[in-house]
């Protein structure tokens, strides 16, 4: 059953994403970098950038992107090491103004964050004025700038949020959502990737309005359960609350080494720091799994990957450590060389006692 109307458009929702962030904060701590296209990581002929700025985005460079296209993109492009501990830093600030309005924070990643305001700690009745705060308090203490979207649903405050960047603040009110995404191309919902609109496009649907066209019965037969969750979001339907306690499934390591790996002593020794890294977070945050898995991607991109379980939650490092190695081993010999390897720990269990409360907002 589909939510009424008064339901569907109860809730007042802001998403806020941080504007180019790791490069922003470059730029800001190095005035030389500003205004030029800059790229955090890469720099090797094997490494990839994590983010660029929107002077190297006018060329097409983007996260993700090997530096070889890159640099191939924009000759000119800056590349500078990433410093996490300064975007976690800043991240924790941005965090501390969100808390000012609502507890109903769901972290996506450091630069943004969906925010729950129906009920807010000011007792503000407009999201829009709470967002145009939110984004000079971040200005004001960080210098950076960010972009909000504002409506009564998650899917569309996400899309909002990109509508006007960078600095941007956009707000679909309700009752305009299911036109908002009408004339937008597929490609630009959240959630839809290159691979599922190539397919889309294959069948004919290009907009959101081609999609909204089509059956529900149509899109699970062409894409499975996410075929209804499109055939929602193709008409701006989105019932997903605000998860502030949403748990982390799994944490990991991984890198892509400056030239291929091809002797297991090698790839023993490049395993060993991402083991550490993955680790010291569980001691740090007394979080621990109990699956350990192992990936290797070789050189012309096949990913193998491997598995093992543990019936309890696994809190001795050199359990890991052995695990980690024996998975490794029984991938090798591998087919070709490996250009990366990685180390993950899933079903993840808290093992800190944790006392509940419930936060009571009376207005």
């Amino acid at each position: 059953m589909e939510a009424g109307p008064d339901k569907e458009y109860s809730r007042k929702i802001i998403h806020i994403d941080m504007d180019a962030f790791f490069a922003s904060v470059e730029q800001r701590d190095n005035p030389e970098l500003r205004g030029k296209p800059v790229a955090v990581g890469g720099g090797s002929e094997r490494g990839v950038v994590a983010a660029a700025s929107y002077e190297a985005r006018r060329y097409g460079v983007r996260s993700a992107m090997s530096s070889r296209i890159a640099k191939r993109k924009c000759p000119h492009l800056i590349f500078v090491k990433h410093r996490f501990e300064v975007y976690k830093y800043v991240s924790g600030q941005i965090r501390e103004i969100f808390a000012e309005y609502t507890p109903l924070i769901e972290p996506l990643s450091l630069d943004e964050a969906y925010l729950d305001v129906t009920e807010n700690l000011k007792g503000m009745r407009s999201a829009t004025h709470i967002a145009q705060e939110i984004k000079y308090k971040i200005k004001k203490a960080t210098s950076l700038t960010a972009s909000a979207g504002v409506s009564y649903n998650k899917f569309l405050a996400k899309l909002a949020s990109d509508h006007r960047k960078p600095d941007g603040l956009f707000v679909v009110k309700p009752g305009e959502g299911e036109a908002f995404v009408a004339n937008l191309p597929v490609e630009q919902f959240h959630g839809i990737g290159r691979v599922t609109a190539e397919r889309m496009h294959q069948l004919g649907i290009r907009t959101g309005l081609d999609l909204r066209a089509q059956t529900e019965d149509f899109l699970r037969k062409h894409f499975g359960k996410a075929g209804g969750h499109y055939y929602k979001i193709s008409r701006g339907q989105d019932d997903r609350p605000v998860e502030p306690d949403r748990v982390r499934k799994s944490v990991g390591s991984e890198n892509t080494f400056e030239r291929d790996l091809e002797t297991l002593a090698e790839m023993q020794l490049g395993l060993a720091p991402l083991i550490d890294d993955v680790w010291k977070w569980c001691e740090r945050t007394r979080i621990f799994g109990r699956t350990v898995t192992v990936k290797i991607k070789l050189n012309d991109f096949q990913n193998l990957t491997r598995s093992r379980s543990s019936l309890l939650p696994i809190k001795d490092y050199a359990f890991i450590e052995q695990m980690a190695y024996d998975l490794l081993e029984e991938n090798f010999p591998t087919p070709r060389p490996v250009r990366l390897l990685g180390v993950s720990i899933s079903n993840l269990e808290d093992t800190q006692p944790y006392e509940g409360k419930q936060l009571t907002l009376n207005f």
